[in-house]
């Protein structure tokens, strides 16, 4: 983009200039969208317990093994001092995120009054067009990778079949091009 700006020439008279201009360079990112903030009672127990992990085994064994490190002298030059520090603010940043998603997290304790529906928490049987037939759970965006056919609420394919039922076709657009799916089965796991 150009800028005009004023100059005046050798006769005084004012001639617009052209500058390019900076492009700027600032830090600021967008914020993330934020994250569905339902979760299964398996999901948030397991949050929990890395929670207290952390924070109760963990940390205090880095905090000793830093304290140590400092004991011995020169702290510019000791390795276990800086790399046992870093460890102790990686641990500290997750316990303050674990805390501050705990705290806003809705449980789903109960399955919904229509099964027959997909809906949160639900184990969903699909059939593609080729005929493969694949089985996904929809789970709150914390607890995905956590088993196998876990898939978060806020996935194109979570949130194409969520308030959909039984026998009723699903197209999503994937990276790949849109996929259709039928769905096969509902199930919720007893509470």
């Amino acid at each position: 983009m150009l800028r005009l700006s004023r100059f005046r020439d050798r006769q005084g008279v004012e001639v617009p200039r052209q500058r390019p201009r900076r492009p700027s360079m600032s830090r600021y990112r967008p914020p993330s969208p934020a994250a569905s903030q339902y979760i299964t009672p398996q999901g948030a127990e397991r949050l929990r317990q890395e929670l207290d992990r952390l924070w109760r085994l963990e940390r205090p064994q880095v905090t000793r093994a830093v304290a140590e490190a400092a004991a011995q002298g020169d702290r510019s030059e000791n390795a276990e001092y800086t790399y046992g520090k870093r460890r102790l603010r990686e641990i500290d940043r997750r316990v303050r995120y674990l805390r501050k998603r705990l705290e806003g997290m809705v449980v789903v304790h109960q399955p919904p009054s229509d099964p027959s529906g997909v809906y949160f928490g639900a184990w969903v049987t699909l059939e593609a067009q080729d005929g493969e037939q694949v089985r996904y759970r929809i789970v709150g965006p914390d607890e995905i990778g956590s088993e196998p056919g876990f898939i978060s609420m806020d996935s194109p394919l979570a949130r194409a079949l969520l308030g959909r039922r039984l026998d009723d076709e699903v197209s999503v657009e994937l990276s790949g091009g849109t996929r259709r799916f039928v769905i096969l089965e509902v199930e919720y796991p007893a509470a």
